[in-house]
């Protein structure tokens, strides 16, 4: 081979090798966070960040909302689909350290964020059309808001619910105010307080799902609900119930905390929360004084708030709720515990969180009322 040739072959695998690289570079930074598809007469949106659980950040929030209003007013679209990728997580959150920063700075975002993920959660309860989450993993947080005040809720064996909030300074935010206390007795408060993690069938038992479906069964699912030619809230309906019925995994496991719904509602009945840690150090059982311990590590300001939060949102609508909220997140980005609780959950990772005030009799009840306080003009509105 001549030298001439050999230059040029190596030059051409060079550039090959380049371009691949280029090519690689480009693909990974262009990656699009959500995907938003139309397929037959489904509008289908697909959370794209797997490498970070597919956490919810203002740029998705922004793509998402204009979509879910044009299929909603679209006649060629019948019904929309919320799912996620990576096979772990349908949302694992907020991104709520991109949140913090912006706090610290006084930047924008902590304002933004909030207000247009909430504007979103009213968007997706007031939905004209059969609103379908596919919770197919972790669902926290933002992922919740993203799923729950839709019509149908799919869980899997691999969905794992919670609202953890109150362990960094926050509160069950993203309507949270209106779904917990809708649920059955004490369960809502239960779960809020505490942060308690639900997984699959356990999920549905709870009513945070409406459906159980087996992982494995999801694409079939999908590709029945895609197809169907008539895809009215009752012909949906159908066909997850028949993929419901189809689902036996864990059938006969009882509900993890039916043996302790009647202990939930009993202690967690109570005019305020220092009420509720002495109805639990009182009872004296195994489960009791778990719930006292879990308690005892979260911020005694979120554990205030929240509880304020559930028993206004029992009597409010979703929309009233969400304005209550941004309140309550705007009261939380101008105080302390927030950064605390994500510096020591998120960031350092110590689990050590110095919260300020730190106990809950340090906490006044005309503190909690003024995180409720009207923001006037900056009030959220729809």
């Amino acid at each position: 081979m001549s030298l001439t040739l050999l230059t040029s072959t190596y030059r051409l695998r060079s550039l090959s090798r380049l371009q691949r690289i280029q090519g690689h570079m480009m693909s990974s930074h262009v990656e699009p966070e959500v995907l938003l598809e139309k397929v037959g007469r489904a509008g289908v949106i697909t959370m794209n960040r797997p490498k970070v659980l597919n956490a919810l950040n203002l740029s998705m929030i922004r793509q998402i909302s204009p979509q879910l209003k044009k299929w909603e007013n679209d006649t060629e679209t019948d019904i929309i689909i919320i799912k996620g990728v990576g096979g772990k997580a349908f949302c694992a959150g907020g991104d709520i350290r991109a949140v913090t920063e912006a706090g610290k700075l006084g930047d924008s975002l902590a304002q933004d964020f909030f207000r247009e993920e909430y504007i979103l959660n009213n968007a997706i309860g007031t939905c004209r059309k059969p609103y379908i989450a596919l919770i197919d993993g972790i669902t926290m947080g933002g992922g919740v808001g993203l799923s729950v005040h839709g019509r149908f809720r799919v869980a899997t064996e691999k969905t794992l619910f919670a609202m953890p909030e109150t362990a960094i300074g926050l509160f069950p935010d993203v309507g949270g105010g209106h779904f917990l206390p809708r649920l059955r007795g004490k369960l809502g408060l239960f779960l809020a307080l505490t942060g308690f993690r639900l997984k699959g069938r356990d999920v549905q038992r709870a009513g945070v799902a409406t459906h159980f479906v087996e992982s494995k069964k999801i694409p079939d699912l999908e590709r029945e609900l895609v197809e169907l030619k008539s895809s009215s809230a009752e012909n949906v309906s159908r066909v997850l119930d028949s993929y419901q019925n189809q689902s036996t995994l864990d059938s006969e496991k009882p509900f993890v905390l039916h043996q302790h719904m009647s202990d939930i509602d009993r202690l967690f009945s109570s005019s305020s929360v220092e009420g509720i840690l002495q109805n639990l150090k009182a009872d004296g059982s195994e489960f009791s004084k778990k719930q006292a311990e879990v308690l005892s590590k979260m911020s005694p300001t979120s554990l205030k708030i929240t509880y304020k939060q559930l028993q206004a949102g029992a009597s409010l609508s979703l929309q009233d709720v969400l304005v209550m909220e941004y309140r309550l997140s705007q009261a939380c980005m101008r105080g302390r515990d927030f950064y605390e609780g994500v510096r020591a959950v998120l960031v350092d990772r110590d689990q050590n969180p110095k919260w300020n005030p730190s106990t809950l009799e340090e906490v006044s009840d005309q503190s909690v009322d003024q995180c409720f306080s009207s923001l006037g003009e900056k009030d959220l509105t729809f």
